[in-house]
This record gives C-alpha cells, structure tokens and sequence, in this order.
C-alpha cells in the first residue's frame, strides 16, 4: 500500500521525464559526428558555392567592386575561402575598370582581401590617350576597400608598344601611384609609319 502511495505521487512527473530523456535523444542525434564533413574539427568545408557572385556598392548605391568564381568553399577550421576561377572587377570613380582574373584564390577571413594565385591577369580598359594595360603575374593581393594591389612576385606589363618586366609592384588607385620594386626592364617597340 505504501509502495502504491509513492508511485501515485511520481505519476505526474513521468510524462515531464519521458520528455527530458526524448529531448536529449534528439540532440545527440543532431550533434555532428567527430571528422564528419562541415564540422570545426575535419578539415572539409562547411559551404560550398558553384557560379558564385558577389557585389559591394558605393555610397552612391553604385557598383565597386565585384568577385564571382566557378566555386567557392569556406572552411570553418581556418575561417578560410578558397576561389577556383575567381575574376575580381574595381571600379573608381574617373577611372578605368580594373578586371582581374586567375586559376584559384582566396578571401581573407574578414572579407576585405583577396588573394589571387596561378596565371594572374589584370586588365585595364584603355581611357583618354591610354591604350589597355595588361598586367601578368603568379600572385596578387587586392584590398578593394582602400583599391590597393601589390604583389612580390615577378611580373610582365604590356601597355600599347611598351613591355615592363620587374619583381614586384604596388598600386594604389586612390592616391594614383603605381609602384614597380625592383629588377625592372622595359622594351619600347615604336610604331611604324
């Protein structure tokens, strides 16, 4: 009889119970298992994006810089973005847009740097007495919110008849300063009458 008195007083709280213990049972079963893909321990990505696109706009609602690639994967291990086929585009205000592409690239955890790598090439449209501007290169660095491009690495220009070859370079938009570091040779071929 006393054991009858007990279990009639636990009766409530059975369902409250049963619903702590099913509670439990699906969260396990939603917890990523150790090493499985997406999770902070495996090295595989959390994210993967195909044909992606991304534009920030001006003040002025305008265009300024784009950043597409075939594909995009974010790793959550290293807070790393790698770009296969990225193209990056700048566009300043009175000047010329800047169209830059490579074989793979990155994006910096905070997302104001990019990283080009393998066969880098950077465009720029010809504008008033300027022809097009053609730059090659193995790496480049761009910093589209302060419109900074540098790298370390060899590189080959081409504008009009003249050819540039120099280690190095360093180009701030704003300030309109183009930097060559180091190692530079130039061909001029003139143009024939």
């Amino acid at each position: 009889m006393i054991f009858a008195s007990r279990v009639r007083h636990w009766l409530p709280v059975l369902p409250l119970l049963g619903i702590l213990a099913g509670t439990y049972w699906l969260n396990q079963q939603s917890l990523p298992e150790p090493g499985r893909q997406g999770s902070k321990e495996s090295g595989d990505p959390d994210a993967i994006m195909e044909n992606f696109s991304a534009m920030q706009l001006s003040k002025e609602g305008l265009p300024r810089f784009t950043i597409a690639a075939d594909r995009l994967q974010h790793y959550p291990v290293d807070d790393r973005t790698t770009l296969d086929a990225p193209r990056v585009t700048i566009v300043s205000p009175g000047q010329p847009v800047i169209n830059s592409t490579a074989k793979r690239g990155a994006i910096s955890g905070k997302g104001d740097e990019v990283f080009l790598y393998d066969d880098v090439m950077v465009l720029r449209g010809a504008y008033t007495d300027r022809p097009e501007l053609r730059v090659d290169t193995e790496y480049l660095h761009i910093v589209p919110g302060k419109d900074l491009i540098d790298t370390d690495k060899a590189i080959r220009i081409v504008e009009g008849s003249k050819t540039l070859h120099a280690t190095g370079l360093q180009i701030d938009n704003n300030a309109r300063t183009f930097k060559l570091l180091s190692n530079v040779r130039s061909t001029y071929v003139p143009a024939k009458n």
